[in-house]
């Protein structure tokens, strides 16, 4: 296992990593904007939980095959920016249903419930093939060589995955906040939908422009968060 040193000099990076703005966080915020605290909570746990699918991955040795193969990192990149704009196009046409005073009970549009935003925050997690890739380049530079790296892995994980929860808590807080102090009337609410709708078509563009594997690897150091 690890040194506790190693151990505090790992979670000291990955505070660092995880409360730096990127596109999880912004999909965080953008779906506590237009859903409210329950949407953003259930989403940040679909985030995490497709994180813990890439830890695992990483301790089986699966993450190491999928970064060797740039077609299907494509393949995944292409498929994660074409889900979030059909997510932008469902949170534009929830902006249009408000312009046309169509509300529910709670002032979110239809399928928006919390293990609706779950799903979609674990799809989009699963759909970034730029996790994988900080994972399998992250977690080596903190293990040790001569002991088995599966058990490093998985323990290291935890402790990314508590912070993450951690400070992805903090952002659907402040955000889901701000949000309901800005749509108090019609029209606010209406801002409110464009801005998850733009946050969605502004990931969409980020996951297009992460170029091919040599790009991600490039963009480490908070690409994923």
């Amino acid at each position: 296992m690890p040194r506790l040193d190693v151990i505090a000099v790992f979670a000291a990076a990955t505070f660092v990593l995880t409360a730096t703005p990127g596109p999880g966080v912004l999909y965080v915020v953008g779906r506590s904007v237009g859903g409210g605290r329950r949407a953003g909570f259930a989403s940040m746990l679909g985030i995490e939980t497709g994180e813990a699918a890439y830890i695992a991955g990483a301790a089986l040795g699966i993450t190491a095959l999928l970064a060797a193969t740039p077609l299907a990192l494509a393949a995944l990149r292409y498929a994660g920016a074409a889900y979030l704009i059909w997510l932008g196009v469902r949170a534009w046409r929830q902006r249009a249903h408000l312009a046309a005073g169509e509300h529910e009970g709670d002032g979110n549009p239809a399928g928006s419930g919390g293990w609706a935003a779950y799903r979609r925050g674990l799809v989009v997690q699963l759909l970034n093939p730029k996790v994988a890739v900080f994972f399998l380049a992250y977690f080596p530079q903190f293990l040790r060589p001569a002991q088995p790296a599966a058990p490093q892995v998985l323990l290291l994980g935890a402790v990314y995955l508590a912070i993450a929860v951690l400070t992805d808590t903090c952002y659907v807080m402040a955000a889901s906040w701000l949000a309901d102090r800005l749509s108090r009337t019609a029209r606010a609410q209406r801002r409110r939908a464009r801005v998850s709708a733009l946050t969605y078509f502004a990931l969409a563009a980020v996951a297009l422009a992460a170029g091919d594997r040599g790009g991600t690897v490039r963009a480490l150091g908070g690409a994923t968060r």
